[in-house]
């Protein structure tokens, strides 16, 4: 039929049953669908491009009323995308970036843009979005084990031990800005390049502070300038072997760093934020098992404790947060969130007076 519109099955979409009842997901755009079975064979007649007259002739046992509709909702619900349409584009980015991490890396995209407690919440509301049941032990003691006591440590006087037992999450903060040596100190330390090792097979590898899977750093870091001496305001890059700043975008602000941060209020107090994203081809290339998702999320874990552990010894006030509106930042980045994507931010200013 000249002109009809050619549809095709969205490649980023999954299936479970809950309690009897079908739910499709779509895990790029993060919506969930009640459905009847008959839905499943819809969508896999569509595996191949054809169009809406081409299902009525396939399913003539159904009324082409019914599957009409059916074809219509699964439209809707972009479980169905029209061929060469931006949806489509971006689904086939998903599914060809992603393929060795798929079906299971879809967690990473269900998880974006979580909802989260407001500041406005009582505390009533706060324990109501909980699990009903008692809290978890926050220890455990394995019963019947013989049990040997161990040397108290004594206190340590080195800077670093210091340096480790005062490391605490702040979220107050003094006007004060913070000195753009702190923030070259920060940048270069905790995502700086400190040498490198020639690997057979691999060539130069980056020696870092801190522990990467198979050496592969697959973290970027952006700064968020808000209240830093001898820098304006704004979106910046590090370019890690050059040890520079590249601007993105000007005129970084308070409320945008709130907005970010799933509208924490303290955020909007703090002098920059240091965002984390994943480049995930780098550790995909060298494992292509998905468990090594795992592995990107330890190595933004294993900065964010360095990032603390420099801040604190440098006598800024450092916190970390995952509550992150994941969407927003990506656009204002010019990241895509599928080749690369936000993880976790950390920030810092100058400790409040106590």
């Amino acid at each position: 039929m000249q002109g009809a519109i050619a549809l095709r099955s969205a490649r980023c979409q999954s299936a479970y049953w809950d309690d009897g009842n079908l739910r499709l997901v779509n895990y790029l755009t993060r919506e969930e669908y009640a459905a009847n079975p008959v839905a499943l064979e819809i969508i896999r007649f569509f595996f191949s491009p054809r169009t809406i007259r081409d299902a009525l002739l396939a399913f003539d046992t159904y009324s082409p009323e019914s599957v009409g509709e059916a074809i219509l909702k699964l439209i809707d619900a972009r479980l169905l995308l029209e061929c060469d349409s931006p949806e489509a584009a971006r689904d086939d980015r998903l599914d060809s970036l992603w393929k060795p991490w798929l079906p299971h890396g879809a967690y990473h995209f269900l998880t974006k843009d979580a909802p989260y407690a407001g500041d406005d919440w009582t505390l009533e509301q706060k324990m109501q979005a909980v699990a009903a049941a008692p809290q978890p032990p926050p220890y455990k003691k394995s019963g019947g084990a013989e049990s040997r006591s161990l040397p108290h440590p004594e206190q340590e006087t080195d800077s670093f031990f210091k340096t480790l037992h005062a490391r605490r999450t702040r979220r107050t903060f003094s006007r004060q800005p913070v000195s753009l040596e702190s923030v070259s100190t920060l940048l270069q330390t905790t995502w700086g390049v400190q040498g490198y090792l020639d690997s057979p097979g691999f060539g130069l590898l980056a020696l870092k502070t801190s522990p990467s899977g198979g050496a592969r750093h697959p973290i970027e870091v952006y700064l968020m300038a808000l209240r830093v001496d001898g820098l304006d305001p704004g979106l910046y890059h590090y370019d890690v072997r050059g040890h520079a700043l590249e601007l993105i975008s000007s005129g970084a602000t308070p409320q945008a760093a709130r907005d970010y941060c799933a509208d924490q209020p303290y955020v909007a107090d703090a002098a920059a934020l240091f965002i984390m994203t994943g480049v995930f081809a780098r550790t995909m290339w060298k494992y292509q098992h998905p468990r090594a998702y795992r592995v990107v999320l330890l190595d933004a874990g294993h900065l964010g404790q360095t990032f603390c552990l420099t801040a604190t010894r440098l006598g800024l006030a450092p916190f970390s947060t995952a509550a992150l509106k994941d969407t927003v930042i990506e656009r204002d980045l010019g990241i895509d969130g599928i080749s690369e994507s936000v993880l976790y931010v950390t920030g810092i200013g100058m400790p409040a007076r106590q």
